[in-house]
């Protein structure tokens, strides 16, 4: 049975094990054309010939961030008996009473069986507890089985970055989605 636990801590191990990047057979392609009477933005998937493999270094930087955050009461583990095999690193922001979801994960091997989907019911009851309107997240459009699973639970793409990450995002073929659950 999976128990859903606030995070008061984590260890780097854990961290580590949960956040380690993705494969996607896919991508979505984001292409600008813009006028002065006119911008246009498209947004097209297209299947890969070989996957797209990311994998993300742990930075203890962001580590420290995030244990910061615990201290909003929004981050969530998930935890089969005492490992933890998911988490949900948010923090919510007053003005535009947004939960930010900085960090959503699964272990692989707990992948298809409602983790992921249990961890974004909680932190929708939380938010809407708090007062908050909405779950807001961001991903590369490189990442379609995180896309495909955010739509899932019941967010939209609502925002894109074309230099989020560098200033040739477009051009390198990895652009940032924004996308939002409507409380």
């Amino acid at each position: 049975m999976i128990a859903i636990r606030t995070l008061t801590q984590f260890n780097d191990e854990d961290f580590q094990r949960l956040v380690v990047g993705y494969t996607s057979p896919a991508k979505y392609v984001v292409s600008k054309i813009e006028s002065h009477a006119r911008t246009e933005i498209h947004i097209q998937l297209m299947p890969l010939e070989t996957p797209y493999t990311r994998c993300w270094p742990v930075l203890e930087e962001d580590l420290k961030r995030y244990r910061h955050m615990l201290a909003d009461g929004f981050s969530l583990g998930a935890y089969d008996g005492e490992a933890m095999v998911g988490l949900a690193i948010a923090e919510s922001s007053n003005w535009n009473r947004i939960l930010w979801v900085w960090e959503l994960h699964v272990a692989e091997n707990h992948h298809s069986q409602g983790i992921g989907r249990i961890l974004v019911a909680e932190l929708a009851a939380r938010a809407r507890a708090a007062g908050l309107r909405a779950l807001l997240c961001e991903t590369q459009s490189t990442n379609v089985p995180a896309i495909n699973f955010y739509r899932q639970v019941g967010f939209e793409l609502e925002g894109i970055d074309l230099s989020y990450y560098t200033n040739t995002d477009a051009v390198d073929g990895e652009v940032a989605l924004f996308m939002k659950y409507k409380l």
